[in-house]
């Protein structure tokens, strides 16, 4: 039964979410600020969090970004009444997930955590199969029907990024922030140039399609 801890310092919120995520099949643990988490974290084997991000104390950044320096597989999912994209922005960036808006649709949650958890399985395993298709994280390198595609650290790391979360759309910055220097010089649109490559690299394959999504980024779709 996956464990989930939920972070949220609202009492009558915290035990509706553990309470439903009880009887859909989680075992939950609640707690109301980053310190009584941090004590669960210890003792417990948690498999998803679900933190607010306007807490007493730690925020949920803070919070997050502690998490992921010892942690870098376990989801953290956002749910908060924040909606500006500054705060989304930032979420991503310390390493968060997913990310959802008060108030909140607990079927709705409850699917978001179990795509959460298939995606933490593909990650632990580090390794992608659809179809013909082969990608290993650990060696970075990528087979279609046994042929190696040759690709460079940063091609493998965009394309397995969209392959471990498909339908799912990535902003050029999102991307630039996770696998770019923050000191790099190169703008947003040199996302675009990376993903030309690699769909000219993968156009044998068509277990998948990198779509644009027009004003924001990327996604990738799975057509088997």
């Amino acid at each position: 039964m996956p464990k989930i801890l939920v972070v949220e310092d609202d009492t009558e919120l915290n035990r509706t979410v553990c309470a439903y995520l009880n009887r859909n099949g989680f075992e939950t643990y609640g707690s109301f600020n980053a310190n009584e988490a941090y004590d669960i974290l210890y003792e417990k084997t948690i498999d998803l969090i679900i933190s607010d991000i306007m807490m007493p104390g730690t925020d949920g950044f803070e919070f997050a970004r502690a998490v992921r320096e010892t942690n870098k597989e376990i989801p953290i999912l956002f749910m908060t009444a924040r909606d500006d994209f500054m705060s989304k922005r930032m979420g991503y960036a310390v390493g968060i997930d997913d990310y959802v808006v008060k108030p909140v649709d607990l079927d709705e949650l409850v699917l978001r955590i179990g795509a959460l958890l298939r995606r933490a399985k593909i990650a632990s395993s580090r390794k992608l199969e659809i179809g013909k298709l082969m990608l290993d994280s650990d060696e970075h390198t990528a087979y279609y029907d046994g042929e190696e595609i040759q690709l460079t650290v940063r091609e493998f790391d965009l394309v397995f990024k969209l392959l471990s979360y498909p339908k799912k759309t990535f902003t050029r910055s999102q991307l630039m922030d996770e696998f770019w220097d923050i000191d790099t010089n190169s703008g947003t649109r040199t996302v675009d140039v990376y993903m030309t490559k690699i769909r000219d690299k993968f156009s044998c394959c068509s277990e998948f399609e990198i779509v644009t999504v027009h004003g924001l980024g990327y996604k990738a779709v799975i057509k088997i």
